[in-house]
């Protein structure tokens, strides 16, 4: 896929120090992604020169059941959750349309390998047991799930109170903003239940958002929340364990912690 887009992706060799890392992210998953991945994971992989940062992919069933591959791009095992999540963030913005501005991520020291593969295995769990509804067309109109219900119309459209100009950022519209308009941007979305611009997505991205922010910040106890500065100074901050809206959904993360 990455080669017909004009890429030249490679398969990555792990190094001892690499597996040890990807062997601890697995460790520290909740305990309903543990049972799903030994049923339903096929294989991980790691490439040089990804475009993206990891991609979760169906393949063929074993036994009449789901199964999945993620790929990583490598030159993620070489960063912490700060540094990755302040890149992607980042993505969302023109940062030469004022340069007295500035966004940071503050996630913690903690390898990016362990957000990002608990991003993706949720990925996984939603697929096989059904967290967010699965249509084959993204304007199909399906039952909701109760974690989708009063909060997305279609699979990649939010219900109509939070459909707002200011949220079209690259996740939703492919195309960037103004980084000055960083701090509305952050305002609007602590208006709505959705705990990072990703979120707004997809309803697939919304709870596999929710569920790694909420995993980082409540059980590995690490800082997540976004700080907006301009000439040095903080303008916005947006913390989404903090946010009204978003914390009212989490009673519904507790199936990932049943034993």
């Amino acid at each position: 896929m990455f080669r017909e887009a004009g890429m030249q992706p490679v398969k990555h060799e792990l190094t001892p120090a690499e597996k040890e890392k990807v062997t601890k992210a697995f460790k520290l998953l909740p305990p309903l992604h543990q049972h799903i991945l030994k049923g339903h994971l096929l294989s991980i992989s790691f490439m040089d020169h990804m475009p993206n940062t990891a991609l979760t992919s169906p393949v063929d069933s074993v036994g009449g059941k789901k199964m999945f591959n993620i790929t990583f791009r490598a030159s993620l095992l070489n960063e912490n959750i700060s540094q990755w999540a302040t890149w992607k963030e980042k993505s969302c913005f023109i940062p030469a349309a004022d340069s007295s501005y500035s966004l940071h991520v503050e996630g913690g020291n903690m390898d990016a390998i362990i957000y990002v593969l608990l991003h993706e295995a949720t990925h996984v769990v939603d697929a096989v047991t059904n967290i967010t509804p699965h249509p084959d067309n993204a304007s199909a109109v399906v039952e909701p799930t109760p974690f989708t219900k009063d909060i997305w119309r279609l699979m990649n459209k939010p219900a109509e109170p939070y459909i707002d100009s200011l949220l079209e950022t690259r996740f939703r519209s492919g195309k960037p903003v103004s980084i000055s308009l960083a701090p509305d941007v952050y305002a609007k979305l602590s208006k709505t239940p959705f705990p990072s611009l990703y979120a707004t997505a997809a309803w697939f991205e919304d709870i596999a958002e929710l569920l790694s922010i909420y995993h980082m910040t409540n059980k590995l106890k690490q800082p997540f929340y976004i700080v907006v500065t301009k000439d040095n100074s903080e303008v916005a901050r947006f913390e989404p364990m903090k946010n009204e809206l978003a914390r009212q959904r989490l009673g519904q993360l507790a199936t990932f912690y049943k034993p």
